[in-house]
């Protein structure tokens, strides 16, 4: 392969040196994928997923991201590394993205993520907070979270119910891009490059032809939405 790319790549470089310039690439590739995403239409969902820099048994003598990453938890295991605060749409376009370490609560990255959301906004028990519900309702968002079992039942339109069924959706956005796209591995050799190679990722993810999508638009430039009459559900034009 390499010889046959010999003359569309003459200059090109080895791989130690790719990945000292790869850092030099980091803020110009921020502002491309700044391009990528759009704005949501009414519908978002919110997710994190931990970005593991090594394996457990390893983190005592892990020297790449010592004293830079932290121990986090998720409703699985513990992991060492990242987290990934993810924000879609229904059609699974990137709507917001943010890097934490892996101890930051969701919540906590939610507050710095929502300047391009309006509507509703659909997340798992980790986003539950009446005080955050409250402040995102004053900036024009809808959270809707399932409930814990101690909680009380909360009235909940038929729409706002299937939404949050297919909430699902955003996690398959994660897995392509862990599997697809390799969003998280163990061999980076610095800070930088580890956020070069989750932009890449996210850039990647977002020139997929064909996303996960919930299918409420015709495409054509008119909105189809789930309308409620007569406790039935059925798509209507917006």
């Amino acid at each position: 392969m390499s010889n046959i790319l010999n003359r569309e790549f003459p200059n090109r470089v080895s791989y130690n040196r790719f990945v000292e310039l790869e850092k030099s690439f980091l803020v110009p590739l921020c502002a491309y994928l700044n391009t990528r995403r759009v704005t949501s239409r009414g519908i978002a969902f919110v997710d994190s997923t931990p970005l593991r820099v090594c394996h457990n048994r390893r983190i005592p003598r892990h020297e790449t991201f010592k004293d830079v990453a932290a121990r986090g938890k998720t409703s699985v295991d513990w992991f060492y590394g990242f987290k990934l605060h993810l924000i879609i749409d229904d059609q699974g376009e990137l709507v917001s993205f943010l890097v934490t370490l892996g101890n930051v609560d969701d919540r906590k990255g939610l507050k710095k993520m929502v300047k391009f959301i309006k509507g509703k906004l659909f997340g798992d028990k980790g986003y539950i907070s009446k005080a955050l519900q409250e402040t995102l309702w004053e900036q024009g968002i809808q959270l809707i979270t399932k409930l814990r079992r101690n909680m009380k039942k909360v009235f909940l339109e038929d729409f706002d119910k299937i939404m949050l069924r297919k909430r699902s959706i955003i996690e398959t956005v994660n897995d392509q891009l862990k599997n697809i796209s390799q969003l998280e591995h163990t061999r980076h050799r610095s800070l930088a490059n580890f956020m070069v190679n989750v932009v890449c990722a996210l850039i990647a993810y977002s020139w997929q032809p064909k996303k996960p999508s919930l299918n409420l638009r015709n495409g054509k430039g008119t909105d189809l939405i789930i309308v409620e009459e007569n406790n039935a559900c059925f798509l209507s034009k917006m």
